[in-house]
């Protein structure tokens, strides 16, 4: 039973708080958190111990003890390493975690309200530019290409800051920060709709431009009454998905000052000095909205598919 004792005495100076081995709990807790990986037990003596007995009496209360040290350690790991958590900041129960969040969600109007001005301009812009592009006049195709090849081309918060600090310099007006999103927003976003749309109407059948002609249907009434609604509900889909994208790019007219979802985040961080909690909740708010669009729309495709079954 020497052995026993030596390796028990081994143990007890490795859990203690001298210079040995990272043997306790507390220097485990260390190593951890500073990126260094801990050493949780000794190594076992050579040639210790000869029966089968004294084996399983050395290994029972080594096996009980490392149980009781990573117990021990990883309690003290969760409460220390996250310590530093101020998630105090955006909990509803308290009344200054209740004011942040009531502030971070003030920016959700703004963020709806741009997001769907701009997507319903970049529609109409979209399909005032794929409807020339799908004629025989070759200037007016050439046009086309020219404005989706152009303004695809330019990164959207480059145009986001050209619209605001150079069309005002250049045209000799003055714009808001909220009609500056919406103008580079709807211009970067009209050039994917032209293309959807283009897509979309080509799509269609040439049998169905040969029965609009045959009841004396003009090329406007063709496309309001014929053309149009079946090339939109085949194009609902990517109509969704841009003004999904449109929500997550509505985010880069902060950097303008736009009071929307992200500015108030940033400016929530800048006075509670907490990124890690408040962009969380910013992470949220967007998930959550998209979710709710993506659902939204989902429905009007199911609801349009059973109205063309009817």
């Amino acid at each position: 039973m020497g052995s026993f004792d030596d390796s028990g005495a081994r143990r007890g100076r490795g859990s203690g708080s001298g210079s040995g081995p990272e043997y306790g709990s507390g220097r485990v807790v260390e190593a951890a958190c500073a990126g260094r990986r801990p050493r949780t037990e000794a190594p076992p003596a050579p040639g210790a111990g000869s029966g089968r007995h004294d084996r399983f009496a050395r290994r029972r209360p080594a096996r009980f003890g490392a149980l009781l040290a990573g117990a021990a350690g990883t309690t003290t790991l969760l409460s220390g390493c996250t310590a530093n958590w101020g998630w105090y900041v955006v909990n509803p129960a308290t009344s200054s975690g209740a004011a942040n969040l009531k502030f971070l969600l003030s920016g959700l109007y703004y963020t709806v309200l741009l997001s769907l001005t701009a997507i319903l301009i970049s529609v109409v812009v979209g399909l005032a530019v794929a409807l020339p592009g799908l004629g025989a006049n070759r200037l007016a195709r050439g046009f086309n290409r020219v404005y989706v090849e152009i303004v695809r081309a330019v990164p959207i918060l480059v145009l986001i800051l050209w619209v605001y600090y150079g069309m005002p310099q250049l045209a000799a007006i003055s714009i808001n920060v909220f009609w500056a999103g919406v103008i580079a927003l709807a211009l970067s976003d009209s050039a994917f709709q032209a293309e959807i749309f283009r897509a979309g109407i080509q799509s269609i059948g040439r049998g169905q431009y040969e029965a609009a002609h045959s009841i004396s249907l003009g090329y406007a009434d063709t496309m309001r009454f014929v053309i149009l609604p079946q090339a939109i509900r085949r194009i609902l889909p990517a109509l969704g998905n841009q003004f999904v994208y449109m929500l997550k790019m509505s985010s880069l007219v902060s950097v303008i000052g736009m009071q929307e979802l992200t500015r108030k985040a940033n400016e929530l961080v800048v006075t509670e000095y907490r990124p890690l909690e408040v962009y969380t909740i910013l992470v949220l708010e967007y998930l959550v909205l998209i979710l709710i669009v993506s659902a939204g729309v989902r429905w009007l495709e199911r609801r349009m598919r059973t109205d063309e079954r009817q």
